[in-house]
């Protein structure tokens, strides 16, 4: 069976995650305790897709003119909340823990390639190198290196299928694990008081507000989210080829995107508009509908076509929460921010502040600024592993 209707897509994706929400909020089953609804919605979805459920153009047509467009929606609604005072504050910790999970990826490279560069392929360094830099920074990075570096097509393709598998896999395990940080963070007697602090600002300011939301204040925040969405995408577009043309193309078309909806979401945070209910109802709608596509398109699939690579990602991810926790609790850092740094390493500024909401959806901010620096660093870290690669290979 195959879905081969756009709409009815879109209306099975919502119907699976608004099912499960409602199971966890009426039924009380003791499985949610253990795995929230998001991951249950996640990895459904990812079953469904890997057993060709989504395999059709009309599905595909309607993820690609949904998913960016209510990916940069959300962004902009959940910074409505965050204060950026207090958020800056966090600034040392977020680059020393970003920083880390890059230098605890980078081991993992390194410990694993010669352990594996036979079961790999020949001539396979390159590609290697390529993955890294997408695995500090997106798949823009990935691209870059591939023009770069001499990348063999095939072990390219091999490559893409390990970040592809590793990367659903992955998102869906850092999901889960938001429900034990508390377990995480006893353990590495972690210091939250200044992302406390975030959180608790956002709420506050929530408290100030005693009004419910009224259907204008719904359809003004989805007007206004929706409408900034494309305006970024417009301005992100022509300022990535205006940078190009002019040779100066630091960040990609989706990163400057990500800076330029930021920007206007913090602006706006400090206006009234930061105060208008319906922002955290509206918020978690955006997360749950962004989860559930990006999950509609997480086939494992590929763990066929390149089983090998898979079990070397798997290896790289093992080396790097290993020493993640052990850097953790040398430095007392906390399950949410290892977890968003992570994912902004191994997915990017898209993806991040989807780990990061799923803690509070006041710390989006985190991702999206993680992810800004993952993509300004990808490329001269792919540059300095495919070095060492090529010595190795």
């Amino acid at each position: 069976m195959v879905i081969t209707n756009g709409f009815t897509y879109i209306a099975f994706l919502m119907f699976i995650a608004g099912a499960l929400l409602a199971l966890e909020k009426y039924t009380k089953w003791k499985v949610f305790n253990l795995v929230p609804p998001l991951v249950f919605i996640y990895v459904l979805n990812m079953v469904f897709c890997t057993m060709g459920l989504y395999a059709s153009d009309a599905c595909s047509d309607t993820y690609s003119a949904l998913k960016n467009n209510l990916l940069y929606a959300m962004i902009f609604v959940m910074l409505l909340r965050c204060d950026f005072k207090k958020l800056a504050k966090l600034g040392g910790r977020m680059v020393a823990i970003f920083l880390g999970c890059s230098l605890t990826l980078f081991i993992g490279f390194l410990i694993g390639y010669p352990l594996f560069k036979h079961a790999l392929g020949t001539d396979t360094w390159a590609a290697v190198a390529a993955l890294f830099a997408s695995w500090v920074g997106g798949s823009a990075n990935m691209a870059a290196m591939q023009a770069a570096l001499p990348v063999d097509a095939g072990a390219y393709s091999c490559a893409l299928a390990l970040d592809t598998v590793c990367y659903s896999l992955w998102i869906a395990l850092l999901l889960l694990a938001v429900r034990y940080a508390p377990k995480w963070n006893k353990a590495t007697k972690a210091d939250t008081s200044k992302l406390q602090a975030v959180a608790d600002a956002a709420a506050a300011e929530v408290a100030k507000e005693k009004r419910s939301a009224d259907s204008s204040d719904w359809i003004f925040l989805i007007g206004l989210s929706l409408i900034v969405s494309a305006l970024s995408q417009f301005v992100g577009a022509k300022l990535s080829e205006t940078l190009t043309n002019a040779g100066l193309a630091v960040f990609d078309k989706g990163t400057i995107t990500t800076l330029f909806v930021t920007v206007l979401g913090l602006i706006c945070a400090l206006t009234k508009i930061g105060k208008l209910p319906a922002v955290e109802e509206l918020s978690n709608v955006y997360l749950y509908a962004v989860v559930s596509l990006l999950a509609s398109t997480a086939s494992v699939v590929d763990l066929i076509s390149a089983p090998m690579w898979v079990v070397y990602g798997v290896f790289i991810l093992v080396v790097h929460v290993v020493l993640m926790y052990l850097l953790s609790k040398i430095f007392h850092w906390d399950l949410c921010m290892v977890s968003t740094a992570s994912l902004a390493n191994i997915g990017g500024s898209a993806s991040a502040p989807i780990v990061a909401s799923a803690y509070d959806a006041s710390y989006a901010g985190i991702g999206v600024l993680m992810g800004v620096l993952g993509a300004a660093v990808g490329n001269f870290f792919g540059i300095g592993m495919g070095q060492i690669l090529k010595l190795l290979s």
